[in-house]
């Protein structure tokens, strides 16, 4: 295939990909007031395959955008309401002897599902989020001396209440680390509250999401991911952006020194590429270009930068140190 031919196949893959997004996007409407941004980045791990962390106070709606947008791509679901007395084999599974035949059997736990919904998962204690690793980062789960695979796709949408929350806890950086997206869930504008509002003063019934997704469509989604055009250049952008995080006196940055204690590691590198990739992506285009990286970095690095203590006591927050590195490394 030369290459126009192969430019046309990306850029019809890129047409098809937006309006598969354009129309996950109308259904969702039909039951989320707002929270256009959540809803991008759920559409984006979709197709990158990565794992999504979302912080907000209780009742803006996180479980019933995730809940939506399995209905929406037809693929099952499962919800783990995390809490303090919760066990491992609660989330995994465990073996259940069976005396009729003196065998034990597996029996899978709710995590075997395409879109699992942890719940408030820093309410839970250290091991039951562990549990969790194995799954994220290998897509399998073992159940005494047997492993099993997740089904493909597997996508863990976890919810959590900010730290200050009375019986929250903070995520290991381990587990952080292995979602790809942290996305900061916030208040509704005046006019949407103003339409949820309507909607309840009616006693108005929303309308149920029909499933928009072929079979296979999400395996398309992905083809066409694979083949957005990423330039070297965006690939140096990335790199000094994510390397600023961890020298930012050579990036020319001295006041975030005393300010970060770790940088962000190279799933964060992975990672920006292909966030950017998938923004592209939801706005038809087959190439990347700067705004892309720009436009996800917040929600790609935010969680994966440690501060120190005397940046904390300050005030500063993850994004603030994004804002100055975005701001300081030159655009290509």
């Amino acid at each position: 295939m030369d290459q126009a031919n192969s430019g046309r196949t990306r850029g019809a893959r890129a047409a098809d990909a937006a309006e598969t997004f354009a129309a996950i996007r109308e259904e969702m409407a039909k039951v989320i007031v707002g929270q256009e941004h959540l809803v991008d980045r759920l559409l984006m791990a979709l197709a990158t395959g990565g794992h999504v962390l979302l912080e907000g106070m209780p009742g803006l709606a996180k479980t019933l955008a995730v809940n939506t947008l399995a209905k929406t791509l037809g693929l099952t679901f499962r919800r783990i309401s995390f809490t303090p007395d919760l066990l491992p084999a609660d989330v995994t599974g465990t073996l259940v002897y069976n005396p009729k035949t003196g065998e034990f059997t597996p029996k899978k736990g709710p995590i075997f599902a395409n879109l699992l919904l942890a719940d408030e998962i820093n309410r839970a204690p250290a091991k039951v989020q562990s549990a969790l690793l194995e799954a994220m980062q290998e897509r399998q789960v073992t159940i005494g001396d047997e492993t099993y695979a997740l089904p493909d796709p597997f996508v863990v949408l976890a919810t959590q209440n900010p730290i200050e929350q009375e019986g929250t806890y903070p995520l290991p950086e381990a587990q952080t680390d292995r979602f790809a997206f942290k996305c900061k869930v916030d208040y509704p504008v005046r006019s949407e509250e103003r339409r949820i509002l309507e909607r309840f003063a009616r006693r108005e019934r929303a309308p149920e999401a029909r499933t928009v997704l072929e079979p296979g469509g999400i395996e398309a989604l992905r083809e066409a991911l694979e083949g957005v055009y990423s330039d070297e250049k965006i690939g140096d952008y990335i790199l000094d952006i994510v390397f600023a995080t961890r020298d930012p006196q050579k990036a020319g940055l001295p006041q975030l020194t005393e300010r970060i204690q770790a940088g962000a590691s190279p799933r964060a590198t992975l990672g920006l590429s292909r966030a950017a990739a998938a923004n592209a992506l939801l706005r038809g285009r087959d190439y990347t270009t700067p705004q892309d990286v720009k436009d996800v970095a917040h929600d790609v690095l935010r969680h994966r930068i440690m501060l120190t203590y005397e940046a904390e006591a300050e005030g500063v927050t993850a994004d603030m140190v994004v804002d100055d590195i975005l701001s300081t490394i030159p655009v290509p």
